[in-house]
């Protein structure tokens, strides 16, 4: 028991220490973090490296990350609870209900540089490039095939039985959706919304080509921005890193014992 619990806290503190090392790097003064130490905690802590983050505005760029993770999120859930459900519970043909899967799986599996350049034509086509809805609708790329994958195999841990009880009573399809599925579903859910928004958070490619101007770029782009050919801002990239970590693990630790219980795939 004892040997269990101390690989339970080696693994954590392993797990924790790239964070507070990026935190202690935040907090110390360019000499500090260049000399080469390897002192965790910084001997003359400053708040240099926030205030040019504050000064640069960056809480805009986080502004930008929220909006296109939340919309998003939004957007595949929306698109893909009925699409799940209908794979689900409607007769398709094998052969398509299949081929369907296998598509979304490739789409998924598909390296983001492959579709970068259509994409790119397809948003200038569209009057979106540059733009935070043009983001939005490109992230579906990836987030759509896989909300509908994730969300796929919760809609058949639902009983059928629900179902039919509600349509017994009178109940339509969308009345059984929003009142007895998705309810029920609820931690597949959330564990979907959870995985999507943190892919949305973290994306860099697609930002990086598609956001020209500075104005609208999101966090990860920020963070890039901070390492050029002169010299590496160690202090603000540690800074900005911690910064756009921050959210993430505090919608983490809200939505929990949801996230866990749908990884599990339990409808307790």
């Amino acid at each position: 028991m004892r040997a269990r619990l101390a690989g339970a806290f080696a693994v954590a503190a392993l797990s924790v220490l790239p964070i507070v090392w990026m935190a202690a790097t935040a907090l110390k003064p360019p000499g500090e973090y260049v000399s080469g130490s390897t002192a965790l905690w910084p001997r003359a802590p400053t708040l240099m490296h926030l205030e040019a983050l504050a000064a640069a505005r960056v809480w805009r760029l986080g502004l930008n990350s929220l909006v296109v993770t939340l919309g998003t999120t939004l957007v595949a859930l929306a698109a893909s609870l009925p699409a799940a459900y209908a794979l689900a519970r409607l007769s398709f043909p094998r052969r398509l209900d299949m081929a369907f899967l296998v598509f979304i799986l490739v789409v998924k599996l598909t390296p983001p540089i492959v579709l970068a350049v259509p994409l790119y034509q397809v948003l200038r086509g569209l009057g979106l490039l540059d733009t935070l809805g043009g983001l939005i609708l490109a992230y579906q790329i990836y987030a759509l095939p896989f909300a509908i994958w994730m969300l796929l195999g919760f809609v058949r841990d639902v009983p059928v039985a629900y179902e039919d009880a509600a349509r017994i009573d009178g109940a339509g399809t969308a009345r059984i959706l929003l009142d007895i599925v998705f309810p029920v579903m609820a931690p597949g859910i959330a564990a979907t919304a959870i995985l999507v928004a943190v892919a949305a958070w973290n994306e860099f490619l697609f930002a990086f080509l598609f956001m020209q101007s500075p104005s609208g770029f999101t966090l990860p782009t920020a963070i890039a921005t901070r390492i050029n050919e002169d010299e590496t801002l160690w202090g603000q990239l540690s800074a900005l890193g911690l910064l756009a970590s921050l959210p993430i693990l505090c919608l983490v630790g809200i939505v929990h014992r949801a996230l866990t219980r749908g990884f599990a795939g339990g409808l307790a």
